[in-house]
């Protein structure tokens, strides 16, 4: 039966799901197994299965997931937690030259199912290297797929298809939403890993947004919807792949699109889904895709992530702009 459940306690329980019928699961990362992570996402999984199971790693992401890769050439499922989304890119090298290219190195004989952990964003006044949003660079190389959730049943369900996948799943969890609530039915069968869905129908516009971002693009809605405007709302769930066919088949209804994430407007990966929108949409489009996300600069300190981090009102105001063509 469906149970109402925390983002993070939905991933709690999807690990501790894959744990339980493959004993070839394997969780690692700093601070997982006694401590059960800064955020408790794995919170007594270790007192459950032992610390064979439930890895207390060095603070050294690199060796982290060279070691991932190790195990997995051995046949293992390792699901990798990098502690912050900051702390990545020490492993960087690993995951791009070695985790990503090894099935097409070996002419597909090897697989590489791992799954990398990931909290980001920001939202919660964290300090310097704790808020970032890296998708687009990870979304950029071939061979990794990259999601996102951002609800409790997605986070359950996603994870599982995640461990499940022979392919690197790079998995985003959105830290400022592990605290929302949500119904998680374990006996639900998911859509594909890689589907767009549609959380709230309209016809004047689509909104298209992934992760921490799809909760304020049903704000929006709700607040345009007191001004007569009717908005779709996309939740992209994947960012490599993307569904582009459910965003062009939204777009072709709405004729209007607004991208939104996080992560900096530039080179982010709102540009790709303007590119290809456009090419595919072209005569169907009654204004310019537009987008919004954060500033090209460095995130800033807490007190000021608000300014940078999209909000209602630059949403809002991006609306206004697409509708006023």
């Amino acid at each position: 039966m469906a149970e109402k459940m925390a983002l993070a306690k939905a991933i709690n329980e999807s690990l501790r799901r894959a744990l339980e019928t493959d004993p070839k699961v394997l969780v690692m990362g700093e601070d997982v197994g006694k401590l059960g992570g800064v955020f408790r996402v794995t919170d007594g999984l270790q007192k459950d299965f032992g610390e064979e199971r439930v890895i207390d790693t060095p603070l050294a992401e690199s060796g982290i997931v060279g070691t991932a890769i190790g195990l997995a050439l051995r046949g293992y499922r390792p699901v990798v937690e990098i502690q912050f989304d900051g702390f990545v890119f020490p492993a960087y090298d690993q995951i791009v030259t070695q985790l990503a290219k090894m099935h097409a190195r070996s002419l597909g004989k090897v697989k590489m199912p791992v799954v990398i952990r990931i909290p980001y964003g920001g939202g919660i006044g964290a300090v310097e290297h704790h808020s970032e949003s890296p998708e687009a660079l990870f979304a950029h190389v071939a061979g990794l797929k990259v999601v996102s959730p951002s609800n409790s049943s997605d986070a359950y369900w996603m994870m599982q298809q995640a461990i499940q996948s022979d392919d690197p799943v790079i998995y985003f969890e959105p830290k400022r939403r592990y605290w929302d609530k949500g119904e998680v039915d374990p006996e639900l069968i998911p859509g594909p890993l890689h589907r767009a869905s549609v959380v709230r129908e309209g016809t004047d516009l689509t909104l298209a947004a992934y992760g921490p971002m799809v909760k304020l693009c049903q704000q929006v809605a709700d607040a345009a919807a007191e001004e007569g405007k009717s908005l779709e709302v996309l939740d992209l769930r994947s960012v490599s792949p993307l569904d582009f066919d459910t965003i062009q088949t939204s777009v072709e209804k709405t004729r209007r699109l607004v991208v939104v994430h996080e992560a900096p407007v530039f080179l982010g990966s709102g540009a790709e889904i303007a590119a290809r929108i456009t090419e595919r949409c072209f005569y169907h489009l009654e204004a310019p895709v537009l987008r919004v996300g954060g500033y090209h600069a460095p995130y800033p300190p807490a007190r000021l992530e608000d300014e940078y981090l999209p909000g209602l009102d630059r949403v809002l105001d991006a609306v206004d702009r697409a509708l006023a063509y």
